[in-house]
């Protein structure tokens, strides 16, 4: 199977198993949050995106959005500033293989002035309200590590030594983290890491902060919700590929960092770039009101799966009055799903769930904090948050299935749907990650899945075949972009996009179009009050421009691969099956890992593949006996079999035939381009 120089890797390495198998996302969920911790600074040769002069239409435009909101509130920002006690002296935090930097906490200085034209000042607000680094104190006994990665990691000192929760994406950056807390706070040891749900920003540090024989032996307790492990893993496994290429549009990976660039995600400052890990929990909450007692703090659980991720809890210390919400309430609307790809969120489950943390614990708690942003102090200010949060969740629900109970299509709702100004005046109910637009489709996706309705969009042209046929219609390509010239003069920027993309996607000679593209798309992006949405339009020119580049994933470490169950590993190989190549192939291979003991049962036939775990078949024509790891490298990097620990008793062949069924894959595919 021949591969492409950037999936090559060093046979037993975690690094180059995650690269050969094209698992951008092994471990990454919604987010949000998280594709974008495997992938490197930007290649040097892409260049950054040119910046464009702002309309003056998009500019009115968006100071109309603006109007209304207070910028003379300062709360968050007293908020956010409250118990700073100190930062690094060396901004810089280094990769530990010394390939790079992990993280730079001076990256954001560029926030110290006034928003300029190129940023919506509200993102520029959320921008220098998220991105602060440092120690802060919290409450007594209660710290948090800020603006050292897209997530917030806190300690929590007990008469034992800390709990650290959710020690965020890379080893290096947790590390870093722990050491400004001892530095400041005392040399005390680790004796409990809280994972509060399944995303890699808020697990993939632990190895920074503890060992997996810490874990293994007992000495420190690893806590997790129920399901943690199986949706850390699994979530993004068969469609990593397409997610990890569709995220670095939405974390603006290639972009540079700067008021033409990427100025944060909008959840919190640019996601780490260092080494991924995962340790698995040796404890399991697995209901509400299950409690605790470490070093004398008592922790109160709640379990809230199904809301900002599959597996996901929040705590309460009565003793400290101190309610930790995960990321379940945060400083900005989430999303429901995210633009990267992943499975629906449920809003009503979110807002039912925050509507249980009110009544359980909020009445009793002076501060609250979280997986992302600041702080809450004061129980008023607690409760007026997490009430006007919850109904933001809420009413988005509601009158989404109201709408599209009226009959409204997904578009049609998301153009009409307002937050009620008593919501939208929040600024922690702003769509600065989520927005209303994408996520009132995505109820309205839950529901009623991708089709309207309509017998026209029942079976659409694809994007090509349909643009090559508007751009005739419409009198040829000179005609569509003489329109979108008139349509940017006039402001009209959305439907100048539509125009020069069918130009685009026509093929032909579109270099004129593509540049036109690229400036509209700027002009979005400039005027976008969501980061997401910012670094979409931007990544979109940049690739317009200059082309996707290539992209070579980013160092993870051996842990994550073995945590891999090796039917989610024979998942992926089924769905990289390559139906011609298999057209009229039968096989069927009891396969025997001699490292683990595990035995499967493989069969392909009519273009499928099939797998059962524990299973060994007396019809098989051969028996494969290998190491974990020859199969992995085997069947999806193309190692060759001569090189490999394999033993084969029965058909010599069959081995090598499955693996020339299975097809590698592009992670550089065109997404603004045909």
């Amino acid at each position: 199977m021949a591969m492409g120089k950037k999936t090559m890797f060093a046979l037993g390495t975690g690094a180059g198993l995650v690269a050969g198998l094209g698992l951008a996302a092994l471990v990454v969920s919604n987010y949000s949050s998280l594709v974008l911790t495997l992938f490197p600074p930007p290649p040097p040769d892409i260049p950054e995106a040119q910046a464009v002069e702002v309309a003056p239409t998009s500019r009115e435009a968006r100071d109309r959005m603006l109007a209304g909101l207070d910028f003379g509130n300062r709360q968050d920002f007293e908020f956010g500033a409250r118990g700073f006690i100190a930062s690094r002296d060396d901004p810089v935090i280094m990769r530990d293989d010394g390939n790079g930097v992990a993280f730079d906490l001076s990256s954001y200085g560029f926030l110290a002035s006034e928003a300029p034209d190129t940023v919506n000042p509200s993102l520029w607000r959320q921008a220098q309200l998220i991105t602060r680094p440092g120690l802060f104190k919290v409450a007594d006994n209660i710290w948090q590590v800020r603006g050292f990665d897209v997530s917030v990691v806190s300690f929590i000192l007990t008469s034992e030594g800390f709990i650290v929760v959710d020690p965020l994406t890379t080893m290096e950056v947790a590390r870093a983290a722990l050491e400004l807390v001892r530095k400041h706070v005392g040399d005390h040891p680790v004796v409990a890491v809280v994972y509060s749900h399944s995303h890699a920003d808020h697990f993939g540090g632990v190895s920074g902060i503890i060992t997996a024989e810490d874990a293994a032996s007992g000495r420190v307790k690893v806590i997790a919700p129920e399901g943690f492990l199986e949706h850390a893993i699994a979530e993004n496994v068969i469609a990593g590929n397409a997610m990890a290429r569709r995220g670095r549009f939405q974390f603006g990976a290639t972009l540079g960092r700067g008021p033409e660039g990427e100025v944060t995600s909008g959840l919190g400052p640019g996601i780490s770039r260092g080494v991924i890990s995962l340790i698995a929990p040796n404890v399991i909450i697995d209901h509400t009101g299950q409690e605790m007692v470490i070093g004398g703090v008592r922790l109160v659980f709640q379990v809230t799966p199904g809301t900002e991720a599959p597996a996901e809890m929040n705590f309460f210390l009565p003793e400290m009055r101190a309610l930790f919400m995960a990321e379940n309430a945060n400083a900005n609307m989430h999303n429901l799903l995210p633009a990267r790809g992943a499975l629906v969120r449920d809003s009503k489950a979110w807002a039912d769930y925050l509507t249980e943390s009110i009544r359980l614990y909020a009445g009793q708690a002076d501060v609250m904090f979280a997986a992302h942003g600041i702080p809450r102090f004061g129980t008023d200010a607690i409760i007026d948050f997490l009430k006007k949060h919850r109904d933001a969740y809420k009413f988005l629900h509601d009158q989404s299935v109201r709408l599209m109970n009226a009959g409204l299509t997904g578009p049609e709702i998301a153009e009409v749907l307002q937050l009620p100004e008593v919501l939208a005046r929040e600024w922690y109910n702003r769509g600065y990650y989520g927005t209303m637009s994408h996520n009132s489709k995505a109820v309205y996706q839950r529901y009623m899945g991708w089709y309207d309705a309509n017998p026209a969009n029942l079976n659409p042209l694809p994007p090509e075949t349909a643009a090559r046929n508007y751009v005739a219609v419409m009198g040829g390509a000179d005609a569509v972009m003489a329109e979108a010239q008139r349509a940017i003069g006039a402001g009209e920027f959305r439907w100048a996009a539509m125009l020069l993309n069918h130009v685009v996607f026509a093929g032909g000679d579109t270099e004129r179009a593509r540049n036109m593209l690229a400036d509209v798309y700027t002009q979005l992006g400039y005027a976008s009050e969501a980061g997401t949405w910012r670094n979409i339009y931007l990544t979109g020119a940049q690739e317009l421009r200059f082309g996707p580049g290539e992209n070579v994933l980013q160092t993870a470490s051996a842990d994550m691969i073995r945590a891999t169950p090796t039917s989610m590993m024979l998942d992926l190989a089924a769905v990289r099956l390559n139906p011609e190549k298999a057209r009229g192939v039968v096989l069927k291979i009891n396969l025997v890992l001699s490292d683990t003991g595990e035995t499967h049962f493989l069969s392909v036939e009519n273009s499928v593949f099939i797998h059962e775990t524990g299973v060994s078949d007396p019809s098989a024509q051969a028996t494969i006996t290998m190491p974990r790891e020859a199969m992995m490298a085997s069947l999806f990097v193309g190692a060759p079999l001569a090189t490999l620990d394999i033993q084969t008793t029965g058909d010599g062949e069959a081995w090598a035939t499955l693996v020339s069924l299975i097809d590698g894959v592009d992670p550089n595919f065109n997404i603004v381009t045909p």
